[in-house]
């Protein structure tokens, strides 16, 4: 395929858009119009120019200050709707699964918690510059010994001495954590045994990160392992954040968002495959004129049209504040397993050009592992909701 067939592959051009549910007609029209205005963007500066760091496993910083212009750094703080939200991760998602890492875990874990959790201070210091992505944040919970039991397992220590808080340990694949500005840490008060958040500058004598290579999925988004032994002052800590039951509400929510972006996931992928079958020619014929390839085709469209239903009643949730963590960890464990078969099509679809990162279906089949496991493994998500439904934990 030639460059312009790539720069094609948008199913608007055949008057069926990548919203197949057409969510937007339930927007007004002021975030309707902004919704366009960001899809827009994110195909024209994001989708094409991520193909080369996804190759490079290199964070594009320049990319992101556009972002932060056109309001994608507070999207949790400018009072548009939790469906606006929503639809504007899955633009990004649809661009750059990466890239829609960086902003959504940016907005739910970092801008989000400080505004709730935060003192006024706390709020004045590190939320200007966050919103407008001219500075980031990294979540730092996961660690090398306690991924899916970090909640009874978590090792970091935080220790009150004097008037300064001593915090050591260890953290694992943390987003952003080699750029980052702001650090938040998560930690065991060893008085109390809580676990708690605290706002640790990057600067800090002790913090030190290194960037986790040779993945093979979200490549843009820089990856760390952490060694914490720094101190912080006593107002470090967030005042809102004194158990693990804050971090909870935090990823609950967060888990709600990956839905988002294995719904933009599979319309990237039915854009791509779409294009491809219907300009690449096989026995005379168009791909798209076989019955296999419409089966496939249709596979993914299904897969997409159901991805995009269960999150709209997952926002309606949201908005009524009734969604729970059986809703938020069904729904992320279900959207990725979907997003997965979705991506298997769409790679039949392509033969042999399936397998080439440049032709985009393998880049984003490589993104929708990483979000089938992270923001809680599959196994774990499944297990989180079937305790709901029995009332029975099958795990510790």
């Amino acid at each position: 395929m030639t460059q312009a067939t790539h720069d094609a592959a948008d199913l608007t051009s055949a008057g069926k858009g990548p919203d197949l549910m057409d969510l937007a007609r339930h927007l007004g029209e002021a975030e309707r119009d902004r919704l366009a205005q960001i899809e827009d963007y994110a195909q024209r500066n994001i989708r094409r120019q991520c193909l080369a760091p996804w190759e490079e496993g290199r964070l594009p910083l320049e990319l992101l200050a556009g972002l932060g212009e056109i309001g994608l750094g507070e999207l949790h703080l400018d009072g548009s709707s939790p469906l606006f939200r929503g639809l504007a991760h899955t633009a990004l998602a649809r661009a750059d699964v990466s890239i829609s890492a960086v902003v959504g875990i940016h907005n739910e874990l970092i801008v989000g918690m400080i505004d709730a959790l935060g003192s006024p201070r706390q709020r004045e210091r590190w939320l200007p510059d966050l919103r407008r992505l001219r500075s980031f944040g990294a979540f730092c919970l996961t660690e090398p010994d306690h991924g899916s039991d970090v909640a009874g397992g978590l090792a970091t220590t935080a220790t009150l001495r004097g008037s300064q808080w001593h915090i050591q340990g260890s953290k694992r694949w943390i987003g952003m954590g080699t750029v980052a500005d702001v650090a938040l840490v998560w930690a065991r008060d060893v008085a109390d045994g809580q676990v708690k958040g605290f706002l640790v500058p990057t600067s800090s004598p002790g913090y030190r990160a290194r960037k986790i290579n040779n993945k093979t999925g979200l490549r843009i988004m820089p990856n760390a392992d952490i060694e914490l032994d720094l101190t912080v002052p006593e107002d470090a800590m967030l005042p809102g954040a004194t158990s693990f039951a804050a971090t909870n509400q935090g990823l609950r929510s967060s888990r709600a968002w990956v839905g988002w972006q294995a719904v933009g996931a599979q319309q990237a992928l039915l854009d791509i495959a779409r294009t491809y079958a219907s300009q690449r020619d096989q026995f005379g014929s168009p791909l798209a004129s076989f019955q296999l390839i419409q089966v496939a085709l249709a596979k993914v469209a299904g897969n997409l049209a159901v991805s995009t239903s269960f999150m709209v009643e997952l926002t309606r949730l949201q908005a009524d504040r009734e969604l729970t963590m059986m809703h938020a960890s069904l729904g992320k464990a279900t959207l990725t397993r979907l997003a997965r078969e979705s991506a298997a099509a769409a790679r039949e679809i392509l033969g042999g050009n399936g397998i080439l990162s440049d032709h985009e279906v393998a880049k984003v089949a490589g993104d929708i592992e990483a979000i089938y496991t992270y923001e809680g493994s599959q196994g774990i998500n499944l297990l989180i909701a079937g305790r709901e439904l029995t009332g029975v934990s099958a795990f510790a």
